[in-house]
């Protein structure tokens, strides 16, 4: 069923040009189905208001920085991975954002703390929550490099205003003192205003030793990880399992 042109121009004229391409479907629906003018033009409108949400929550998931874009139906728990499966439910009910509390994914590496944490933002994302991804290194670096070119309170702030910030593979190298003050203070600004969570191969009990000056250690980590969410990861690597197989060969004598 073709759709008249002046039609299709009216529709971008007022930014709806989208629908144009879904019309003739609409229209042969909305005929089978003796549809009114008053339900037609609500099934038009819906079909849009669906795109425009699902433009927006892309915008905002490319905006999170993800390395990729998985949920928690995607992890393979034929992994081995061993963990609190109870407790990690209970996180992505996201009621720790709501009480501006921390989560810690801790555990060997490969065993999907990243792909975890990453479904966790995703989900927070979905829920209409302000995400921000990033690993700590990168992090640290671009703080550090905002210092020397003098805009440091806009990068901070970049870090500081997100609902959740998620901070991945901590731990990799012990912090320089700037780092150890640049992390120190993002913790205490952050702090009951909004929630963090941070993978890392570490225990929680080995991060004081990471930071230079142990009194801002222990000021940061008194706030992060008392009372945080702490969930252990253990088992083979995940990551062993995600690459692709070399295919099988096969030769005649």
């Amino acid at each position: 069923m073709s759709v008249d042109t002046d039609l299709v121009r009216l529709l971008k004229r007022l930014k709806l040009g989208l629908l144009a391409p879904t019309l003739p479907e609409r229209l042969t629906l909305a005929r089978a189905q003796q549809l009114d003018y008053a339900a037609f033009l609500t099934l038009l409108l819906a079909d849009e208001v669906q795109r425009r949400d699902q433009q927006a929550l892309d915008r905002r998931l490319i905006g999170a920085g993800f390395e990729e874009r998985v949920t928690l139906e995607q992890f393979d728990w034929k992994s081995g991975a061993q963990l609190d499966r109870q407790h990690l439910q209970t996180l992505f009910t996201l009621r720790f954002l709501e009480r501006k509390e921390h989560v810690l994914l801790v555990g060997p590496v490969g065993v999907g703390k990243t792909f975890l944490a990453q479904a966790l933002g995703a989900a927070a994302v979905r829920a209409h929550y302000s995400v921000v991804f990033s690993r700590a290194d990168l992090l640290l670096k671009e703080l550090g490099q905002a210092r020397a070119d003098h805009s440091f309170e806009k990068v901070f702030r970049k870090f500081l205003t997100p609902q959740l910030l998620i901070v991945d593979d901590f731990g990799l190298h012990r912090l320089t003192a700037q780092q150890s003050n640049d992390l120190y203070e993002l913790v205490i600004e952050r702090h009951r205003r909004s929630s963090f969570v941070f993978t890392s191969n570490r225990s929680v009990d080995e991060w004081l030793g990471l930071f230079d000056d142990p009194i801002l250690g222990n000021s940061a980590l008194d706030r992060l990880a008392n009372g945080a969410h702490q969930l252990v990861i253990e088992g083979p690597s995940y990551r062993a399992r995600q690459r692709p197989k070399a295919e099988e060969v096969t030769t005649s004598e």
